[in-house]
C-alpha cells in the first residue's frame, strides 16, 4: 500500500535537496503518493503568504510531510515557516539524532546522541512586545506594579513553560529511549536562575522519570551540559530540553558530528509529523547542484521509521553511511579539502546512495 505524504520542496537549495531525497526514498521500494505543496520565501513573494492554507490542509489530511529547507528573514518579515508549522499542527516534539558516521572528519567520532526538543513553548512561543508600543508600555507598567522594572527602550519576550508541555516532551524522550534501546535520559535546564519556568520543567522531569525504571535519569544545568558535551560526550545518550536550549544544543551536537549538513530531524505531534533537515536554505547556492543532501536524506530515514517501513529505513541509512565511508562520491564538504575536484553534486550523491541500495 502506498503512503500519502505531503511533499514541500522549500526554497533556496530546498527544491534540489528535496528532489534528491524523493528519488532515494522511491528507490527503497516503498510506495508513496506525493501531494506537492509550496511554503517559504518564494511563496511569500508571489502571494504574500509563506505558509498557504492548502499546504496546511494537505498535512492535516496526510498526517505526514517531508520538507526542504525554507528561508526565514532576519529581523523583519514573516516568522519561520517551521515555527508556523509546529504551532498549527502542534508538532510538539523535535527529535534530532546526531550520530557520527565513519568517513566524516570530526573530533568526536563516537558521538551518538539524540536531542529531544520541546517545540511549542518557551521563547519560541512568540509572545513578544515591541519597543515603543502601547502594549509594551502597559506590560512594563504592570511589571513595575509587581516589583520588576524594565527599561523603557526594551523589547520584551515572554517565556511560558507549562506542566502539560513539559510532561509530554519528557515522556516522549523516555518513550524514544525505550523504543530505540537507549539507556539514559538527561533533562537540561537553567532552574538555578529561572526557578518558575525552567524550575517547573525540571520538577516535571523528575516526577516523570520514576515511570521509566529501566531508563537512567539525570539532569544538567544547560551551560554545564554544553561544556560536558565537548569534554565528555560519551556520558550522553538522549537529552530532553525546553525549546530554545534544544535549538542551540541540537546545532552544537550537529557540529560534533561534522556539521548541519549531516543532521536530520523529525517534528512529531499527536496528529501529524513533518520531517526536515536541521540546516537552512542557503539561497546563494540555489540551483548549483552543490549542497550535501545527507541531512534531508536522514530525515527521510526517520520518516520511513515513522511509517513503520523499518527494513527500508535501515537499508537507506546503511547506504548513506556506505557512501560517506567510501568518500569518493560525496559533496565538497565531506572531502578532506573543500576544493577537491572529485567532489560530486547533490544529485550525484543521491545516485550513489541508490547504487548502494541496489548493490
Amino acid at each position: 500500500m502506498a503512503h500519502d505524504v505531503t511533499f514541500i520542496p522549500g526554497d533556496g537549495t530546498g527544491p534540489e535537496l528535496a528532489e534528491a531525497t524523493r528519488r532515494v526514498l522511491e528507490a527503497t521500494g516503498v510506495l508513496f503518493n506525493w501531494d506537492r505543496h509550496e511554503a517559504g520565501i518564494d511563496e511569500y513573494e508571489r502571494h504574500g503568504n509563506p505558509f498557504p492554507e492548502a499546504t496546511l490542509r494537505s498535512l492535516k489530511t496526510t498526517g505526514v510531510g517531508i520538507k526542504g529547507p525554507t528561508t526565514t528573514p532576519v529581523g523583519s518579515g514573516f516568522r519561520s515557516v517551521n515555527v508556523l508549522l509546529r504551532k498549527e499542527l502542534d508538532l510538539y516534539a523535535c527529535i534530532r539524532p546526531c550520530k557520527a558516521y565513519e568517513g566524516v572528519r570530526t573530533r568526536f567520532p563516537e558521538t551518538d546522541i539524540v536531542v529531544v526538543r520541546e517545540n511549542t513553548e518557551d521563547l519560541y512561543a512568540g509572545i513578544e512586545f515591541e519597543r515603543g508600543t502601547d502594549a509594551n508600555a502597559a506590560l512594563r507598567e504592570k511589571l513595575a506594579e509587581l516589583g520588576s522594572t524594565v527599561r523603557e527602550d526594551a523589547g520584551i519576550s515572554i517565556k511560558p513553560i507549562s506542566v502539560f508541555g513539559s510532561e509530554r516532551i519528557v515522556r516522549r524522550a523516555f518513550e524514544y529511549a525505550l523504543a530505540n534501546g537507549r539507556k539514559k535520559v538527561v533533562a537540561a535546564h537553567k532552574a538555578n536562575i529561572m526557578k518558575f519556568s525552567d524550575g517547573l520543567f525540571l520538577e516535571v522531569a523528575r516526577a516523570v522519570a520514576p515511570d521509566y525504571p529501566d531508563i537512567d535519569f539525570e539532569d544538567r544545568i544547560i551551560d554545564n551540559l554544553c561544556n560536558q558535551l565537548v569534554s565528555r560526550p560519551e556520558e550522553y545518550d538522549v537529552i530532553v530540553l525546553p525549546n530554545l536550549y534544544g535549538d542551540i544544543v541540537s546545532d552544537l551536537c550537529a557540529g560534533m558530528i561534522g556539521g548541519l549538513g549531516l543532521a536530520g530531524g523529525a517534528n512529531i505531534g499527536t496528529e501529524a509529523a513533518v520531517f526536515e533537515a536541521t540546516h537552512g536554505s542557503a539561497p546563494k547556492y540555489a540551483g548549483q547542484n552543490r549542497m550535501n543532501p545527507t541531512a534531508l536524506l536522514l530525515s527521510g530515514v526517520y520518516m520511513l521509521d515513522h511509517l513503520e517501513e523499518t527494513a527500508a529505513a535501515r537499508a537507506m541509512e546503511s547506504a548513506i553511511a556506505a557512501v560517506i565511508r567510501k568518500g569518493d562520491k560525496v559533496t565538497y564538504d565531506l572531502k578532506p579539502r573543500r576544493d577537491d575536484p572529485t567532489a560530486v553534486g547533490t544529485s550525484q550523491f543521491a545516485d550513489a546512495v541508490i547504487e548502494e541500495m541496489n548493490a
